[in-house]
């Protein structure tokens, strides 16, 4: 192997075997969660030390308008891609052997550059870090499979499942509505798998062909990266059944919207206790400051939460959509909820992000930086 490639993690390594590497996608992940970036041969980015990209790609819009530069004028200079390895993996639905790797986004001195997510997102962390904690968080993905709509004039529709019906709505956890797009969901875990992707549990929601997606709690970066590589995976997964997949946080009128809730918790970094707890098992002062740091914060972050105009279709009373900023245990009805656990797994989780802004980054940001 080439010296890049013994970089590589080793489910990549796992999926190129014996093979040939034939392409390598260097990717940035925009403000929007939409994945920028470069293709090239192998070959070429073996050899290549520098990878440009334009910093204009942080100033697009979802629907490709560019919003005012806050920073300087509008002139498009270069940023410096730095690949990160440890986040190389496989695109298994490409017909040759191809990797995706993550890039970080640096200044032309060098340094970060400051309105990249990732590194909004790593630079909070380090906040953390410098006092002595490790924030852990476990998103979980919602999102509806539509059949194919090539005009945009027209309704979206639920798919037709394998009984050759449209999937019916108000079947949350219902194993046989799950089992009408089964393929679908087949090929979300084998290619989660060639990309060492983990998935906690894979469930029927309450819309038409709505799923819900989990993921394992852990590092908030490497979380991040993972929900953006399993957007990706989800559409290609839903594209070779005829069918799409949408990440609105309210495509189909009439039923539920699609939520990306976020668990979070902190950790002291050297014992590993998390500090929501006392040792007699009760909850501390830090986890009850951590939710009034939500309560007092999350209005201001609503844009980032709720991004489009579509994202506010979401929040209707009775349609499973917190529309207040209340906290409660065990109540899903509340903006704030503490799910039961035991001392050591308390966490609080923020139910008003929907699943239509960037990626877990933006959510963890304003989980993280409440204290």
């Amino acid at each position: 192997m080439s010296k890049w490639t013994d970089q590589l993690p080793e489910a990549a390594r796992e999926y190129i075997g014996n093979r040939r590497v034939d392409e390598v996608e260097c990717v940035i992940g925009d403000i929007a969660g939409v994945a920028r970036g470069k293709a090239m041969p192998a070959a070429k980015f073996a050899k290549q030390t520098n990878y440009f990209l334009p910093n204009s790609i942080f100033l697009q819009t979802i629907t490709g308008e560019w919003a005012d530069n806050p920073f300087d004028a509008f002139t498009e200079p270069d940023m410096f891609m730095v690949p990160d390895f440890t986040t190389a993996t496989a695109a298994p639905w490409t017909a040759d052997v191809t990797l995706q790797v993550i890039h970080d986004a640096m200044d032309q001195e060098g340094n970060p550059i400051p309105y990249s997510p990732r590194n909004v997102l790593k630079k909070i962390v380090q906040l953390y870090n410098d006092q002595g904690w490790t924030p852990v968080v476990a998103p979980e993905m919602e999102f509806f499979l539509t059949a194919r709509n090539i005009d945009p004039n027209m309704p979206v529709e639920p798919p037709m499942g394998r009984s050759g019906r449209r999937a019916a709505g108000k079947q949350a956890y219902s194993l046989s509505a799950v089992d009408e797009y089964g393929k679908v969901i087949d090929d979300i875990y084998d290619y989660a798998e060639a990309q060492g992707l983990e998935i906690d549990g894979i469930l029927q929601e309450g819309g038409a062909g709505q799923i819900e997606l989990n993921l394992e709690h852990g590092d908030p970066v490497r979380l991040a990266d993972d929900v953006f590589f399993f957007k990706r995976l989800i559409r290609e997964a839903a594209l070779r059944h005829d069918c799409f997949a949408t990440f609105m946080a309210k495509p189909i009128a009439g039923e539920p919207g699609s939520a990306m809730h976020i668990h979070t918790s902190v950790v002291e970094t050297r014992s590993g206790k998390n500090i929501f707890s006392e040792k007699k098992g009760e909850a501390t002062e830090s986890f009850f400051h951590f939710i009034a740091g939500l309560q007092n914060h999350l209005t201001g972050a609503i844009a980032v939460l709720a991004p489009y105009v579509n994202s506010y279709r979401r929040y209707v009373k009775d349609h499973a959509a917190p529309i207040n900023l209340e906290w409660a245990y065990d109540n899903r009805t509340t903006g704030i909820r503490v799910p039961l656990s035991g001392p050591s797994a308390r966490r609080v989780e923020n139910r008003l992000a929907g699943m239509d802004y960037g990626t877990v980054i933006s959510a963890t940001k304003v989980n993280t930086y409440v204290f």
